[in-house]
C-alpha cells in the first residue's frame, strides 16, 4: 500500500463510503480504485487527485497533504545514479535488495535520516 492509498482508504472508511460508490462518483472502475489503494497502480494523475479532493470536500491543509502523498506514492520508482558518487549506487542497490525486510520503525528512521541529511546539506 502506498501513502496515498492508505490515506484514500482512511478517508473512505471514515465516511462509510464503499469502493463501488466512490468509483462511480469519480467515473473510474472499482478495480482501478482498489489497485490505487493497494499500491498496485502508479501514482494518480493531478486531475484525479483534484476530483478526489472535491469528492471528499476537503480543503486547505488536508487537500495539500493528499496532493503531497500522491506525489510520493509511485510504487514503481527507478533511480538513476549514473554520474553520482559510487556510494549513491551502493545505497540504492542495498535499499532495493533489503527494503522488504525492514520494519516499519526502521523505515521511519531511514526516512527521517534522509530528510534530515538533505536539509543540512542545502
Amino acid at each position: 500500500m502506498t501513502p496515498f492509498g492508505a490515506k484514500l482508504r482512511q478517508l473512505r472508511k471514515e465516511r462509510n463510503i464503499t469502493l463501488k460508490d466512490m468509483a462511480t462518483a469519480l467515473d473510474v472502475s472499482s478495480a482501478y480504485l482498489s489497485a490505487l489503494e493497494h499500491g498496485k497502480r502508479g501514482k494518480p494523475t493531478w486531475f484525479l487527485v483534484q476530483r478526489i479532493i472535491a469528492f471528499f470536500n476537503i480543503i486547505w491543509d488536508e487537500a495539500e497533504e493528499l496532493q503531497r502523498l500522491a506525489e510520493i506514492s509511485d510504487p514503481n520508482i527507478t533511480i538513476n545514479t549514473a554520474g553520482m558518487d559510487p556510494k549513491a549506487t551502493e545505497l540504492t542497490n542495498l535499499l532495493s535488495d533489503r527494503i522488504g525486510q525492514l520494519s516499519p520503525k526502521s523505515l521511519e528512521d531511514l526516512i527521517f535520516q534522509i530528510r534530515s541529511a538533505s536539509v543540512k546539506e542545502e
